[in-house]
């Protein structure tokens, strides 16, 4: 999918660093796929890497990426004065649960031996990742970046400078893996 938002214009946004963060996971969502078919042409199974990436996925993305939106941005959204023309976070947080139940279903499968199972799960994340992360990046993002105005962003990306703190040793980790599954 495209990126409608520039690399510039979102440089001077809010949740630019979010969209940053969307790239990584994207780049893990696309050796999870490229993973799924190879082994639905025939390959083995290679557990490292499938635990490698629920690693990845629990640890970036759901608890760095989503302390982020569901802690800090989401809530802002709610403070006084800040007007958006309509509120997808709903979607996106049914969206989080739902990732969380395929990662399981994953897991599980992997676990398990049960191949239809684990390429099913890993195929409906990644799915359900590339449409999620394109809503947040062409709606979502730019409502809140303008609802929020330059001074509440300020104080946002403060508080997500605190949570990049927080989450460094695992961040490193995490980017070191992407790093690792290609291009």
């Amino acid at each position: 999918m495209t990126r409608m938002r520039t690399q510039t214009k979102a440089a001077a946004n809010t949740t630019a660093e979010l969209s940053d963060e969307h790239r990584i996971i994207l780049k893990v969502v696309a050796a999870l796929r490229a993973e799924c078919g190879k082994v639905a042409g025939g390959a083995a199974v290679d557990p490292q890497f499938f635990l490698k990436a629920v690693d990845f996925i629990r640890n970036y993305a759901d608890k760095f990426h989503h302390a982020k939106e569901e802690d800090i941005l989401f809530p802002a959204l709610d403070e006084p004065g800040v007007r958006m023309p309509c509120d997808p976070r709903p979607v996106m947080l049914e969206n989080h649960e739902l990732g969380r139940l395929y990662v399981r279903g994953l897991e599980g499968a992997l676990r398990e031996g049960r191949k239809a199972e684990l390429l099913e799960n890993t195929r409906g994340y990644c799915g359900l990742l590339e449409e999620h992360i394109y809503k947040e990046d062409n709606i979502l993002y730019p409502m809140a970046d303008e609802a929020l105005g330059a001074a509440r962003g300020a104080a946002l990306k403060e508080r997500f400078a605190a949570v990049d703190r927080e989450f460094a040793a695992v961040v490193k980790a995490q980017l070191a893996f992407a790093a690792s599954v290609g291009a």
